[in-house]
């Protein structure tokens, strides 16, 4: 006799349900709350909803072996044979995270080959692994957030066993993993959950697909059972909630503060931090707030405003949304108070945007900033990096900035030794008629910000995702080197200086000069030695009058330290 399995699934709209298990239909039970339930042979699997007799895969699928439109397979989470039982946690107070895409982090483009990789971050001070997402999704190759199988890890990236060995992997390293997750719409392609229950939202939609109904109750166990799936099955330390701002929720308590008392409770009983990082572009401090003090207690999110202010200072660029970023005040101000845009007005929306941040309670390391990321290379016509345009000591800058300033900072995949490749947003959706909406679509975001449709390449093309990928024989030339000792040299420097990893806001000092562009950043910590942060982004060299005589870092030859300090244009020092 075959071994059997039950087979639950929520169905609150059907009057049957069937599970296809094999060669074998079982007619399932209808119990309480819209949940049916049934014993059948363990296999591939899938229900059949009243009298169609299209077998559609398990909305709480772990795998889709044969993709997002076939049946589920049973997988036995806890065959894994865990190795991180002495592993405690990180949080990423102090720490660095870095964000890799698996397609392209390495050629083989899976999570084996992924983590044999891990050593190289560690050698740049890096703390968590920030993976992008990894659900399953139709086709090949795609960004991830597209995807629709939210409990299933795609299978050409090695499936749930392959991460779970990631897991274990970037532990033993000495690494925290962050998932980055995406709970505020479904992709348009293997999207079956309106067929079983009332999964989206009848009212309003974002850009990307209707929103998710937060308001049935089912709806909102599935995704905080999805947040405990992450911590406690495969082991994850952290999550990144993409988009949070379309999230919407006119319930009493919000979805992301009931994900924040849930995560809470699961990490005192575990016995390790298990933290929450949230994308908004609201710039609401609210996110990050304690929910004793009325906000919804998540630890940490991301700010753009500082890859904004920086992006500009190094490149010149004004188009879009960077036009407010001009003056180096703006730069100055993301450092000294998290937000530039906190209630100012935004000439990219035409209207006031954000809200300030209570810089004598808040900590600095809640706010995630970057020089580079997915969003910001990606969402750029041809993909490029600030790679193309700057030196080497201007790349330097950004990341002294990153690993010097207030907040947590987080690399992409490349930067750290100025890698030339591109990332660029692909997809292999095999609908035609999907792909030529998709590539549309991203044609008339690009008229927006200004920029020629005629460069932009087609995501569908395999050559888009191919272009993407790291070319690792990069670290053999002398540039790429010199860059990437820099990140190294920062990466040690932030472990070794106590004020470079101080959380309040109030021992930073932040000066900036709009004449010479030069800005000065000092950072205090308790009774330890000020460190003085110095970059001259101008395009004259400078001298500058410093306080502190010990140059520990420069990103450029010709920075000198006698009576004072002297800046060649677009470099920077730090000083302790």
């Amino acid at each position: 006799m075959s071994e059997l399995h039950e087979y639950r699934v929520w169905a609150p709209n059907a009057t049957r349900m069937r599970v296809v298990a094999g060669d074998e239909s079982v007619e399932m039970s209808a119990g309480e709350g819209g949940w049916w339930h049934a014993l059948a042979p363990v296999g591939d699997y899938g229900f059949q909803i009243d009298d169609d007799l299209g077998v559609r895969p398990d909305p709480r699928s772990t795998r889709q072996p044969q993709g997002v439109h076939e049946r589920s397979r049973v997988w036995d989470a806890s065959a894994h044979d865990w190795q991180d039982a002495d592993w405690t946690g990180r949080p990423f107070a102090g720490g660095v995270l870095y964000e890799l895409h698996l397609g392209t982090f390495t050629p083989e483009g899976t999570l084996d080959a992924a983590a044999e990789r891990l050593d190289h971050l560690v050698a740049l001070g890096v703390t968590h692994v920030e993976l992008l997402p990894v659900n399953g999704f139709n086709g090949t190759h795609n960004w991830g957030y597209d995807g629709v199988a939210w409990f299933a890890v795609h299978e050409l990236y090695g499936g749930p066993d392959a991460y779970q060995r990631f897991v274990d992997a970037a532990h033993a390293a000495g690494l925290a993993v962050v998932q980055d997750v995406v709970y505020n719409h479904l992709g348009p392609s293997g999207n079956y959950l309106p067929l079983f229950g009332p999964y989206l939202s009848s009212e309003g939609r974002s850009t990307w697909g209707d929103h998710v109904n937060l308001a049935e109750r089912e709806v909102r166990r599935y995704i905080l059972d999805n947040v405990r799936y992450w911590f406690e099955t495969m082991h994850v330390d952290a999550l990144r909630l993409d988009a949070v701002h379309a999230l919407v929720d006119a319930s009493d308590l919000h979805i992301l503060e009931e994900m924040a008392i849930e995560t809470d409770a699961l990490a005192a009983h575990l016995g390790r931090p298990l933290e929450l990082i949230a994308e908004s572009d609201l710039n609401d401090p609210k996110l990050i707030t304690p929910r004793e003090g009325g906000g919804y207690g998540l630890d940490g999110q991301w700010s753009d405003d500082f890859h904004h202010g920086v992006h500009v200072a190094l490149t010149g660029e004004t188009e879009g949304y960077y036009a407010d970023f001009e003056p180096i005040g703006a730069l100055a101000k993301a450092i000294e108070r998290g937000f530039f845009h906190d209630g100012t007005y935004s000439s990219f929306r035409g209207r006031d945007h954000g809200h300030p941040i209570d810089t004598d309670r808040s900590l600095s390391w809640r706010l995630v900033v970057s020089a580079q990321n997915h969003d910001q290379i990606g969402n750029r016509a041809t993909g490029d990096r600030i790679t193309g345009v700057l030196d080497e000591s201007q790349l330097l800058c950004a990341a002294l900035l990153l690993y010097g300033g207030p907040f947590t900072p987080m690399l992409f995949q490349g930067e750290e030794w100025a890698a030339s490749t591109p990332f660029q947003f692909f997809t292999s959706h095999p609908e035609p008629e999907l792909g030529k909406a998709t590539a549309e679509g991203r044609l008339a975001e690009f008229e927006q910000m200004g920029w020629d449709p005629e460069v932009v390449p087609d995501p569908q093309d395999p050559a888009t995702f191919e272009r993407s990928k790291l070319d690792w024989d990069e670290l053999r030339g002398e540039r790429h080197a010199r860059v990437l000792e820099g990140y190294r040299q920062l990466g040690a420097l932030r472990r070794e200086l106590e004020a470079l990893t101080d959380p309040h806001y109030s021992r930073n000092a932040v000066e900036a000069d709009e004449q010479t562009r030069v800005l000065r950043l000092t950072r205090r910590a308790g009774m330890a030695d000020a460190v003085e942060i110095v970059l001259n982004l101008g395009t004259e060299p400078q001298t500058v009058p410093v306080t502190r005589r010990d140059l520990r870092f420069q990103t450029h030859p010709d920075v000198a330290l006698a009576d004072a300090l002297t800046l060649p244009p677009g470099s920077g020092a730090l000083l302790a």
